[in-house]
């Protein structure tokens, strides 16, 4: 599930291996072997990858179908901004 979960997410954003690789200090190797379920990221890179990607640990683990947003450090106005978005999208 990991390996599809970053995969997908590291789609969404529009970005190859490498500059996944260059946003974690890590190589493309590493990468790759992630997403081929070859290798499994230690405890710290997993919560990097989840910081990376906004969402939770569980969610990337698949223990969690619901991706969640992480909002922390924005103001008030831009979560509001976030939700609009959302609704939109919804509609």
């Amino acid at each position: 599930m990991f390996y599809e979960r970053i995969k997908e997410l590291r789609l969404s954003l529009g970005i190859n291996q490498v500059q996944f690789a260059n946003k974690l200090n890590v190589t493309k190797q590493c990468v790759s072997n992630w997403e081929n379920a070859n290798l499994q990221p230690s405890i710290d890179m997993l919560r990097r990858i989840a910081e990376t990607f906004s969402v939770s640990t569980d969610y990337l683990l698949g223990l969690s179908d619901n991706p969640t947003l992480n909002v922390e450090g924005l103001t008030a106005e831009q979560i509001l901004h976030i939700r609009a978005i959302i609704d939109d999208i919804r509609k």
